[in-house]
């Protein structure tokens, strides 16, 4: 299966997205929506080229985010950027 998806986030500047592609881990990855800045969602959506989300998994996004739930590892690293926890801090 190879549907993308993306979801806005709050602030606008990532959206969600989930995929099994690329992925070399234990394969929870691909139950996941997870977190990738917006521009590199449209720019994947242009080109095809993979993105890489806030936890690390590279896939090309072609699935509905709101069939699953969100990467808890993303969400613990947006939420600590969100916060000022020092990770992504631009």
């Amino acid at each position: 299966m190879n549907d993308v998806s993306t979801k806005i986030l709050p602030d606008g500047d990532t959206q969600t997205d989930v995929r099994p592609d690329l992925s070399h881990g234990d394969g929870d990855h691909e139950r996941f929506a997870h977190y990738v800045k917006k521009a590199k969602i449209t720019e994947s959506a242009v080109t095809g080229t993979p993105v890489i989300a806030l936890c690390g998994k590279v896939w090309v996004p072609n699935r509905d985010p709101k069939k699953y739930p969100v990467c808890p590892e993303c969400k613990k690293i947006y939420e600590s950027m969100k916060s000022g926890g020092g990770e992504g801090d631009e």
